[in-house]
């Protein structure tokens, strides 16, 4: 009998020394609060999640910049969490949860220098690509002759936008006024131009189109279509002091529009499908 209560209390020990954890646990990252400005592997799985389910379409490059920063508050966004832009516990449950992280394939590719076309939801032969000048097993390929390239500067842009601004611009002009005529699609980059400027808004292209419920084609995902020309020249012509908005900062459609407060603005003009306001 003493043996089998010595068994029963070892037994007893053995199950007290297991570690129990709270329903918070997060199975996958650090214990760290990841946020703008950090760098390494927590940011490396933050960024693969955000691409797996189509938040993040950039880089997967382990460094918390603007790019991660408002795919994470988009996230937040649609999932009905504080958005904050922070990635504590309860984002990362979320994003456990919500999408697969494949580390060593992910750290791999970085290894090899690929480029991630899209990380997740299809398979993983289609998902990076290779840099150029590398062969089918990764090596350097022989260097050819080239043609030399010629320099190129942007055209009619004033001093204050980048390349990068511009080519922003026009996604979210592609898809928030795709197929309204071309002074429709100049007065909605001129919206954009016009919150840059405001002190109501934030100061930047990416700040004022990644705000948090300000375009549709943000949240709908269609501010990631490849733009046309037209909506490229629209942004161009924007910039260079075209507004046929009236100077409006917001714009509607009546037909689809059931806010109230969006209808109290006061109202400018309409032009196509869209009425814009002050």
């Amino acid at each position: 009998m003493v043996w089998k209560k010595a068994a029963v209390i070892m037994i007893g020990m053995t199950l007290l020394m297991i570690p129990v954890y709270s329903g918070n646990q997060v199975e996958a990252f650090s214990n760290q609060v990841i946020q703008q400005g950090a760098t390494g592997d927590d940011v490396i799985e933050l960024q693969s999640r955000l691409q797996y389910l189509g938040f993040y379409n950039g880089e997967i490059d382990g460094v918390f910049g603007w790019g991660t920063y408002w795919a994470l508050r988009n996230f937040q966004y649609e999932f009905g969490m504080e958005i904050d832009g922070l990635a504590g516990p309860e984002v990362k449950n979320k994003l456990v949860k919500a999408s697969n992280f494949d580390e060593g394939f992910v750290k791999e590719q970085i290894r090899q220098g690929n480029k991630f076309t899209h990380y997740g939801g299809t398979p993983k032969s289609q998902q990076t690509k290779k840099p150029a000048g590398n062969d089918s097993n990764g090596n350097q390929a022989p260097e050819q002759s080239k043609p030399k390239k010629t320099e190129q500067t942007a055209v009619n842009v004033p001093s204050g936008y980048s390349q990068n601004d511009i080519q922003l611009m026009a996604n979210a002009v592609y898809g928030e006024a795709r197929g309204e005529p071309y002074v429709g699609q100049v007065a909605v980059a001129s919206v954009i131009l016009n919150r840059v400027e405001s002190a109501s808004f934030p100061n930047s292209v990416s700040g004022v189109i990644f705000e948090p419920r300000a375009f549709t084609a943000v949240s709908d995902g269609q501010i990631w279509l490849e733009p046309n020309d037209t909506a490229k020249e629209a942004v161009l012509d924007a910039i260079n002091g075209w507004d046929p908005s009236g100077e409006a900062m917001y714009y509607f459609n009546p037909n689809t529009a059931t806010s109230s407060w969006i209808w109290s603005r006061p109202q400018i003009k309409q032009i196509g499908k869209h009425i814009f306001c002050k």
